[in-house]
């Protein structure tokens, strides 16, 4: 019992959607609407840190960016098959001169038409596309809670096109990928969760491919297996394309999310008509991996909001350094002190 008044103290200290308004980070607005975070300097400042460390670390690890629209043609989500799986979390279609738009939920249909827009050959792969492209997804309202689950989302994404024989090694980079983070945020607590399909749900839930089901399924059990990597099973919680680690990570206040996922897709790259030329000639057509190690910008800085109870690293703090003077007649130097911390990079304030 007292734990779990400790618990509900420290909660109140901790809530990410008091701490995010008192330390200028976000706020909501309904003009603007439910579930759309406006970030103000602070939080835009946090954004740009984590988004910098993922770039360099996706740039070491062999990853291209690229970018992508915000809306697409409801042609490229019939093509991929989101629509009808995926139609209930979507923001209905705008229409314009009798052609249906919708905003992007998700942004792998638009990565396989970068990778089908060039030929690729054996020598190519793995192809390691990143974007931390904006998505869109119709929330329902009382599932909506602060910067944890939202509408409007900036995604830390990639799609790893891979042969058969490479989906082991890399697959299991983005999971060495996620413990690296997960140290550097001090992030102990937390499961990976290994989500499978249930056949119950083939042809409405999931892809009806019984088959690539199980073939999958057993190549992410194998992978995780051999990385020595504890994990649970989770059935009937896979993506509607393929199985999917999801991580579950608990927040300072004891709440459960999922952060990150590594997914695979047998079914997208089959479906867009994507190939490469393997080593005897022919044409072949990849694996893709979704991924997400850093999740949304949202949840995550939500996340860490409560993890660190405001009082962030060093490197993600939005003021690093404040220059207090002892009297009126200390301002102006204290003002070029704070210019001279300016010109070299440290966020700084008198």
């Amino acid at each position: 019992l007292q734990q779990y008044l400790t618990m509900l103290e420290e909660a109140k200290k901790r809530d990410h959607r008091v701490l995010g308004q008192q330390l200028g980070i976000f706020v909501f607005d309904q003009e603007v609407g439910p579930g759309l975070p406006l970030w103000l300097p602070n939080g835009a400042v946090m954004i740009e840190e984590i988004e910098r460390l993922a770039k360099e670390t996706e740039e070491q690890a062999g990853y291209k960016r690229v970018r992508t629209p915000h809306l697409s043609k409801e042609d490229l989500f019939l093509h991929s098959g989101h629509l009808p799986y995926y139609a209930e979390s979507m923001y209905p279609p705008m229409e314009l001169e009798g052609v249906k738009y919708y905003v992007k939920p998700m942004n792998c249909p638009f990565h396989h038409k970068l990778f089908a827009a060039q030929p690729h050959s054996y020598r190519d792969l793995p192809l390691r596309y990143a974007e931390y492209g904006t998505c869109y997804r119709y929330e329902k309202s009382g599932e909506l809670f602060g910067l944890m689950r939202v509408r409007s989302m900036q995604m830390n994404d990639a799609h790893i096109y891979c042969s058969e024989e490479q989906f082991e090694q890399e697959f299991m980079a983005v999971v060495d990928l996620y413990l690296k983070y997960f140290k550097l945020f001090d992030i102990e607590k937390y499961v990976m969760r290994f989500s499978t399909h249930h056949r119950r749900g083939l042809g409405k839930k999931y892809i009806d491919n019984e088959r690539l089901w199980l073939k999958t399924e057993d190549m992410v059990r194998q992978a995780m297996t051999n990385g020595n990597v504890p994990f649970v099973e989770q059935a009937d919680e896979a993506a509607f394309y393929g199985p999917k680690i999801d991580v579950q990570v608990w927040s300072a206040i004891g709440k459960e999310f999922t952060l990150a996922t590594n997914q695979v897709d047998f079914a997208q790259p089959g479906r867009f008509n994507l190939t490469f030329v393997g080593k005897n000639g022919a044409e072949e057509t990849p694996l893709c991996i979704h991924r997400a190690p850093l999740g949304t910008h949202e949840r995550f800085v939500g996340f860490l909001i409560e993890h660190y109870a405001g009082n962030f690293p060093v490197w993600l703090a939005p003021e690093q350094v404040r220059v207090i003077p002892i009297t009126d007649a200390h301002v102006p130097y204290a003002e070029q002190i704070n210019a001279r911390l300016l010109e070299q990079g440290v966020r700084s304030s008198v």
